[in-house]
């Protein structure tokens, strides 16, 4: 079912040209953090990501294997 917009929307308050500068420099801003910011984003993502558990049952169906 599409959205209804209402009949009176808002003027935007930033020409097209403005957004995209705007968003160009959110990006920018976003990409250098993450840049200096690795180190810390990574242990936090390893720190949530969970742990697998060892089986030694289990069958290792990606490790590398010799040529035929």
């Amino acid at each position: 079912m599409p959205r209804k917009h209402p009949e009176n929307r808002p003027q935007s308050a930033v020409s097209d040209e403005a957004a995209a500068y705007i968003a160009d420099a959110l990006m920018e801003l976003a990409l250098q953090f993450e840049a200096t910011h690795f180190a810390e984003i990574r242990r936090h993502y390893d720190s949530i990501t969970p742990q697998h558990d060892y089986d030694p049952w289990q069958l290792d169906l990606f490790s590398e294997h010799p040529p035929f």
